[in-house]
């Protein structure tokens, strides 16, 4: 043991006796982290330990876990326990992490879909995109749901039954298409795709993708950067927590998404992108399926106005359960632009010469929009905050208490942190900014199960599989709508327990129409959809002129083939028992019986019908 540890440190290996007779079976390494939990107030730890030659693969195993949990944290062990101490001593004392600070309303921009700066601002986008790198935070599984695999694996819809990730990465393969096609210098640029898994969906997400061929990506585009988790933290000492069937383990839970950061710049892809001439960075999160509907305006308007933080959001109604986008400025001069949770948000107000909190202003909304969790980043400013603070994020701690004396825990807790809390860090001199849009175009995300969302009170947001698929078939209805298309209005229907609009199920792949100026040029004459239709639009050029839709109709086509470019699709009477189409230059007419399709897609879409409780016409 002498050979091993230096006679100055061997009072401290004493204090932990069971350990320091464990010595001989430890590397080095080993040794110095053990030295480093010593330090750090872990003692406890090694109480339980045997006597040398027993459990000894254990408690190597041990220690594999602390190199890991060491390695994975900026700094280490002894930052997460010294952190840990300071946010649980905070906790205790009940101090507000706002204290000394005025809130205030951020200067952002607010887009009205269809006029003339919403048009600007995707076109500008679309020629931004071949500049950004896309970064979706992808580690959780759909148990909340209902669902037991990965939450990127569930369909967006099921009229098609394309599952987020596919249709996520369609929207970034149509964004590079169109990028590509306005780029002055003709350079060919393959926008990367960043997934954030965890252990949980990491190999699911592979598979995923590996099965379906990247979904048309090249696989030297998209990156899996797995997420460790963090130690269990068992009371207010910090002392880390032993899991309940392994006293050779430590308990560990997720530390939260905000580690996207700190994944990326350890990744080395920071850099990469700089050197192929990278500008933004954007970050999502996995079941909102009408996020792609914002990106390229907002990203236009991150060029625009130069903002290195772009968060997107949608008016709020004033103590709606989201986060508000607010500026918040301290007592001695500094100034942040964050996400403030609903929750604080309102006695923040009151304590700040707002005795009304939290109040709808003139437009019928909070003058504090609502925090969608999409970031658009300057790639080179990102950089230069990552290389100050390691990729680290201001942490939280979030203890459930046995009782009001705040002593000990229900259970263990840990640290968290949040991928939008990054600004939190950033000179007051930094362009932070936000994007509003309506939320019909927006946020749809899908969060609970039909059970849970059944119980939500009426006229709020259901945030279920069925919800989020409505909210799609709404969006592209009103998005038709603005673009000529008399699409009729929605009948409201209760499904899986929860009221909500129904209009016609209309899809199309992203590569059909990216931006809403592409769209208007694809339809024309009088066309006109019946509420109870459905219609799914799956090539590129496919235009449509004097369509009247009273049933089920798909349009597919061969992307590039010769036969279809610059050919109309005139779509003239479509009844429920036959759909025609036909095109003009050739005359050919297809028929096919809408029964087929529908009995189709039943069998096929069976196991998600349980989800959506929508079962009416289905590809």
């Amino acid at each position: 043991m002498a050979s091993k540890v230096d006679s100055s440190v061997s009072d401290l290996f004493s204090s932990a006796p069971s350990l320091q007779s464990n010595l001989g079976i430890l590397s080095p390494d080993q040794i110095e982290l053990a030295k480093i939990l010593l330090e750090n107030g872990q003692r406890h730890l090694f109480m339980h330990w045997s006597e040398p030659g027993v459990f000894d693969n254990e408690k190597l195993g041990f220690f594999d876990q602390i190199a890991r949990l060491n390695s994975s944290y900026p700094g280490g062990l002894a930052a997460y326990i010294k952190t840990a101490k300071e946010l649980l001593a905070d906790s205790k004392l009940g101090k507000n992490p706002y204290d000394g600070f005025s809130p205030s309303v951020p200067s952002g921009e607010n887009l009205t879909f269809g006029d003339d700066n919403f048009i600007e601002m995707e076109k500008r986008g679309v020629v931004e995109a071949r500049k950004a790198a896309f970064v979706l935070v992808a580690g959780g599984l759909g148990e909340r749901l209902g669902y037991n695999g990965i939450k990127v694996a569930l369909p967006r819809e099921t009229t098609t039954g394309t599952c987020f990730l596919q249709h996520y990465i369609e929207s970034i393969l149509a964004l590079q298409e169109a990028s590509l096609k306005v780029a002055s210098d003709g350079s060919q640029t393959d926008i990367p795709f960043i997934i954030m898994t965890s252990d949980d969906t990491h190999s699911r997400t592979q598979d995923l993708l590996e099965l379906n061929s990247y979904f048309g990506m090249k696989p030297t585009q998209v990156h899996l950067l797995k997420q460790e988790k963090v130690a269990c933290l068992d009371d207010n000492d910090a002392r880390l927590a032993l899991d309940s069937n392994n006293k050779y383990k430590i308990q560990t839970k997720p530390h939260g998404h905000g580690d996207v950061h700190s994944l990326l710049y350890s990744s080395g892809l920071l850099d990469k992108w700089l050197d192929a001439g990278l500008k933004w960075v954007l970050f999502f999160q996995d079941t909102n399926g009408l996020l792609f509907n914002a990106i390229p305006a907002s990203l236009g308007v991150s060029a625009t106005k130069q903002y290195h933080v772009n968060s997107l959001a949608v008016p709020r109604k004033a103590k709606e359960a989201i986060g508000g986008i607010t500026k918040l400025t301290h007592a001695d001069g500094r100034s942040m632009v964050i996400n403030v949770e609903y929750n604080q948000l309102d006695p923040l107000l009151r304590a700040s010469g707002f005795p009304d909190g939290d109040v709808n202003c003139e437009t019928g909304y909070s003058p504090f929009p609502g925090n969608i969790n999409q970031l658009i980043l300057e790639l080179g400013p990102y950089k230069e905050e990552l290389q100050k603070t390691g990729g680290a994020i201001k942490e939280f701690v979030n203890p459930k208490y046995k009782d009001s004396t705040k002593t000990s825990f229900k259970s263990s807790t840990r640290l968290e942190c949040m991928m939008q809390d990054y600004p939190k860090t950033l000179p007051p001199t930094a362009r932070v900014g936000f994007t509003v849009m309506d939320i019909w175009l927006a946020y749809a995300p899908v969060k609970n199960n039909p059970e849970d969302a059944a119980k939500v009170p009426k006229g709020n947001p259901y945030h279920s599989a069925t919800s989020g698929e409505m909210a799609i078939y709404r969006a592209n209805s009103r998005i038709l709508q603005k673009a000529g298309v008399k699409v009729e209005e929605p009948v409201k229907q209760v499904l899986n327990g929860q009221e909500v609009e129904v209009w016609s199920r209309i899809t199309w792949k992203p590569k059909w129409g990216m931006i809403f100026s592409d769209i208007k040029t694809k339809v024309s004459g009088n066309c006109d959809i019946s509420q109870r239709s459905t219609m799914a639009i799956r090539g590129r050029n496919v235009f449509i002129e004097n369509l009247s839709l009273d049933g089920a109709l798909i349009v597919d086509s061969i992307d590039d083939a010769e036969v279809w470019k610059d050919y109309f699709i005139s779509l003239v009477i479509v009844s429920c028992e036959q759909t025609y189409v036909s095109c003009e230059k050739t005359g050919e007419t297809w028929r096919l019986n809408q029964e087929q399709w529908l009995d189709h897609g039943n069998r096929r879409l069976q196991r998600h019908i349980g989800s959506r409780g929508n079962k009416n016409q289905r590809f």
